[in-house]
C-alpha cells in the first residue's frame, strides 16, 4: 500500500486486480494509522467515472472473511487448483458497475474520414465558405482536446480531480473530434468505456453534419440571395 499522509490517499496494489485502488482516508475504517507498506483487505470496488475505488479499507488482521485482500496470494499447490483459482478470483474481483467494453474503431476507415475532413475544410476556405482562421483554430483546437484527455488519464493515475466527461465531449462537439480520437488510441484513455464511446460518436456525425449544413446548404443559400 501507498500512503500520502500530506494529501490524506492513498493507493492499494492487490496482485488479482491490474490497476492500484484509489481510496480516501475517509474510507479507512480502522483505529490504526495508515502508512506505507501496510497489508489491507477492503470489502468492494466502485469503478465509475473515476477509476477503482476501495470502501471499508482496514488492516487485513482486521478484515472479514468476505473482504478482497491486497495482501500476496498463496501459491496454488497445483495446476488445477491454480487454474480454479484464477476463475474464482476474476469472477469475484470484476468491479460492479463497469460497463462492457466497446468495440475500437478501425483505424483505416477513422483516419480516411480525417483527411476527407481535412480537405473539406480547406476546400472550404479556399472556397471563401469558411473564413482563412478556421484552419489555425481547428488545429489548436485538436491539440486541446488531446491536452485534455492527457490531463485526465494523469489525474485518474494520481487519485486527483479528474476532467468531466462532459467536457471532453465538448471539444470533439467543436471540432476536435479527431484529436480526441488520437489520445484515445495513444494514451490508451477512454477508448473502452462502451457509454463514453457512444457519446463520443454522435458529437462526431453532429459536428459534420452541422459542418455540411453550413457549408451546402446556409453558403450556398447566401451566394443565391447575394
Amino acid at each position: 500500500m501507498r500512503w500520502d499522509a500530506a494529501r490524506g490517499f492513498g493507493f492499494i496494489r492487490s496482485p488479482a486486480i491490474s490497476a492500484d485502488i484509489f481510496f480516501h482516508k475517509q474510507d479507512f475504517r480502522d483505529a490504526a494509522t495508515p502508512h506505507e507498506g501496510l497489508a489491507v483487505s477492503f470489502e468492494e470496488i466502485h469503478v465509475g467515472g473515476k477509476g477503482p475505488r476501495a470502501m471499508a479499507v482496514q488492516a487485513a488482521d482486521h478484515a472479514p472473511r468476505s473482504a478482497f485482500a491486497a495482501a500476496p496470494a498463496r501459491r496454488p499447490s497445483s495446476p488445477l487448483a491454480a487454474r480454479g483459482r484464477t476463475t474464482t478470483n476474476s469472477v469475484r474481483q470484476r468491479p460492479m458497475g463497469r460497463s462492457a467494453a466497446a468495440p475500437a474503431a478501425p483505424v483505416g476507415p477513422m483516419l480516411l474520414l480525417m483527411a476527407v475532413y481535412t480537405v473539406l475544410l480547406l476546400w472550404a476556405v479556399w472556397q471563401t465558405r469558411l473564413p482563412w482562421w478556421v484552419l489555425p483554430a481547428s488545429f489548436i483546437l485538436n491539440l486541446l482536446a488531446f491536452f485534455a484527455y492527457w490531463i485526465d488519464k494523469h489525474a485518474a493515475q494520481n487519485g486527483r480531480w479528474r476532467t468531466k466527461e462532459d467536457t471532453l465531449h465538448l471539444f470533439s462537439l467543436l471540432g476536435g473530434w479527431p484529436g480526441a480520437w488520437l489520445a484515445q488510441q495513444i494514451l490508451r484513455h477512454k477508448s473502452s468505456k462502451a457509454s463514453f464511446r457512444a457519446v463520443y460518436w454522435a458529437t462526431v456525425v453532429l459536428h459534420c453534419m452541422l459542418l455540411a449544413a453550413w457549408l451546402f446548404w446556409f453558403s450556398t443559400r447566401n451566394l443565391l440571395v447575394n
